[in-house]
């Protein structure tokens, strides 16, 4: 017993002095595993990329990202300036700048070419740029009475470019898509000597007619979630929280546009407030749509404006600037128009369709290397090619043809004529080329209810995943089979077409209607109605594609600014421009015309009954009305059509280049 105990003593002794030498042998503190700097290895990378920050006029600092392709010399530089966040979200993660820009910039194959420096900029108050932010903040002036705008910063950053990247010619172009389209048409305005070429897409151009927040006089409720994501943070802001899944019952269940905003916390904002003091078109959005400012300026830089034929968010903009600023250019040398089958922003990506319509061909990447590559080239590069866009290129749908043309509207090169006709709204639901017959005025009646608006494309209608995204961007082409047979969805269906229709240019609704309320809004579509019996998809049969639609709100039927009650049961004109179109109804297809008093949540709802301000209507003011649309008689309601005679059976340019998968040039 007593050595036993003497052992284990003795035991427990030696590995005291055993721990003991461990911890006088152990580091006082672990330095962790982060260094204090560290510099990642590129230089296998083929680019460079300058982070610097650009001082401005008044000396705000734009954070600013200049990529260089490796070995780049005497290049032009082309700039883009966004509230997006500068530089593609691949930059630094992987050694190919190809695999860097992939989709996300529509200019990746200029700039990977080698030919070309790319400049990404953070507008003021953005990400890391200093400053204010000001949504669309306008030209100096009555809105805005700072000494600085778009155009003052987009001069003051060319200006230290061209001095301070050494690798360039000098020459820079400024392109963007939507919001960065706007601020490339802000460029336009007194212009830096080294800007030689500016390329909007997608443009927003004015926010009250027909663009991102308003569409004559109807407001686009998701306009509320982009002021949400882009005032709530510097950076990135997060999505607009909805109380329900399906953002129709979240709209319902609010009530008004002002309600909504209440409810998520919204009312400090900048932008909102501004809307709801201005429904009207005021002086507000007048001085600030820049098509009407454009008009007054002179044009002394090249202009490639692209359009898209079903852009869900800014349908009117780059059109709108054509007309404004075509007149300055006599000899057509500066102003070129391209028009594309895409969906907003699309002209970026896969053009190869859009929704359930295949093209076959990605018309996407033909505009990019058969039109804004040698547009780009002709007038930035220093040994330019001879110039081979034409004035105008417009695809075709229906036919799906690329057409070359002088001006726009025009249904082909030479030897045709655009001739306005009316297409009737008939009893029992017809359409045709020829006047009612009847002698007495005759109409079609529906019940609109606020309580149950038609919604604008199939319930649940969710915009907060990837699925949604997919559904918001291609809605304009999508089946109008669901809403179809809707009570208060009128549809007027022409007879199949024997020959060919083409159409080129705006239709014009010309609705003659009365309502037991005093206000109401009209939805009018122009819709392609495929035959059964599709070779391609037996499921495109029946298909009824929106060729071109739009809404008007009733209290400005005879002016945008100065807003009056409907009178109640009395016959009244409603006449507004569709979005243009260059399509051609088929043989075998027939024509539709649907009008309805609701496209919801797309647009607020009316109340039906006239208020001073329909953002602050209160539940009472919304009460269904009856809507009688005229179709019979000397006032029969019609659409005019502009419809191309036929052009001559020439081959080129005149009948337009057919688009095939062969012959599109990779990037």
């Amino acid at each position: 017993m007593p050595g036993r105990f003497r052992f284990r003593w003795g035991a427990l002794a030696a590995l005291t002095a055993l721990a003991a030498l461990t911890a006088r042998a152990a580091p006082a503190a672990d330095p962790g595993e982060i260094p204090a700097s560290f510099t990642p290895q590129v230089g296998s990378f083929d680019y460079t990329v300058r982070e610097v920050m650009i001082p401005m006029r008044d000396g705000v600092k734009l954070h600013t990202l200049i990529i260089l392709p490796r070995g780049v010399v005497h290049a032009p530089m082309l700039l883009s300036r966004t509230p997006y966040g500068a530089g593609p979200s691949r930059l630094g993660q992987y050694p190919q700048l190809a695999t860097v820009l992939g989709q996300s910039d529509v200019a990746a194959a200029l700039v990977t070419s080698g030919k070309y420096i790319r400049v990404d900029q953070d507008v003021r108050g953005k990400y890391g740029s200093e400053g204010d932010y000001v949504m669309n903040r306008p030209l100096r002036g009555p809105l805005n009475a700072t000494t600085v705008d778009h155009s003052t910063d987009t001069y003051d950053t060319i200006d230290w470019l061209v001095k301070n990247v050494p690798e360039s010619n000098g020459k820079v172009g400024v392109l963007g898509i939507s919001y960065d389209g706007f601020t490339a048409l802000m460029a336009l305005f007194h212009p830096h000597p080294a800007l030689r070429a500016v390329v909007p897409i997608n443009a927003m151009v004015d926010g009250w007619v027909g663009d991102d927040w308003f569409h004559k006089g109807a407001f686009r409720t998701d306009s509320i979630n982009y002021y949400y994501q882009q005032e709530t943070k510097k950076g990135a802001g997060e999505p607009l929280w909805s109380p329900h899944y399906d953002d129709y019952e979240s709209w319902l269940e609010a009530g008004s546009v002002s309600q909504m905003t209440h409810l998520l916390g919204l009312e400090g904002f900048s932008m909102a407030p501004k809307v709801f003091a201005h429904p009207a078109y005021d002086a507000f959005w007048q001085a600030q749509a820049v098509d009407k400012l454009l008009a007054k300026e002179p044009l002394s830089v090249p202009v490639m404006l692209v359009h898209s034929w079903w852009d869900q968010e800014d349908i009117y903009g780059n059109l709108a600037v054509y007309r404004a600023i075509k007149p300055h250019d006599a000899d057509n040398s500066k102003v070129f128009l391209v028009m594309g089958p895409w969906f907003h922003h699309q002209a970026r990506l896969d053009g190869n369709s859009v929704g359930a319509l295949r093209f076959g061909a990605d018309t996407a990447a033909y505009f990019r290397s058969q039109i804004l590559k040698p547009f780009l080239d002709h007038f930035l590069l220093d040994e330019a090619p001879p110039l081979t866009v034409a004035p105008v290129t417009a695809f075709e749908t229906g036919t799906n043809e690329w057409r070359e043309l002088r001006a726009w509207p025009a249904g082909c090169l030479t030897g045709c004529t655009i001739t306005p006709r009316p297409l009737y709204l008939q009893p029992q639901g017809r359409l045709g080329f020829e006047a009612p017959a009847a002698a007495q005025p005759a109409f079609t009646a529906y019940v609109s209810d606020p309580a149950k608006p038609v919604p604008y494309v199939a319930r649940p209608i969710h915009k907060g995943d990837a699925a949604g995204e997919e559904r918001w961007q291609s809605w304009l082409v999508s089946d109008q089979r669901d809403v179809s047979t809707r009570p208060d969805v009128l549809s007027f269906v022409s007879a199949p077409l024997s020959e060919p229709l083409k159409l080129s240019g705006e239709p014009i609704a010309n609705l003659i209607a009365s309502s037991s309320g005093s206000d109401l809004d009209f939805v009018v579509k122009l819709i392609d109605v495929y035959p059964d019996g599709q070779a391609k998809s037996a499921a495109m049969g029946g298909y009824q594609l929106m060729v071109s639609a739009d809404i008007l709100r009733g209290r400005y039927r005879d002016s945008y600014s100065n807003p009056k009650p409907i009178p109640v049961n009395t016959p009244q004109r409603f006449r507004f421009a569709l979005p243009s179109v260059n399509h051609v109804f088929l043989p075998g297809h027939r024509l539709m015309v649907q009008v309805q008093s609701s496209w919801f949540p797309l647009y607020d709802r009316n109340p039906q009954t006239y208020v001073p301000n329909i953002f602050f209507a209160k539940p009472e003011d919304y009460r269904a009305a009856t809507v009688r649309v005229y179709d019979a008689g000397a006032e029969a309601s019609f659409i005019e059509l502009p419809v191309v005679g036929a052009a001559p059976a020439t081959p080129g340019l005149a009948r337009g280049r057919k688009l095939a998968a062969h012959n599109i040039p990779s990037e």
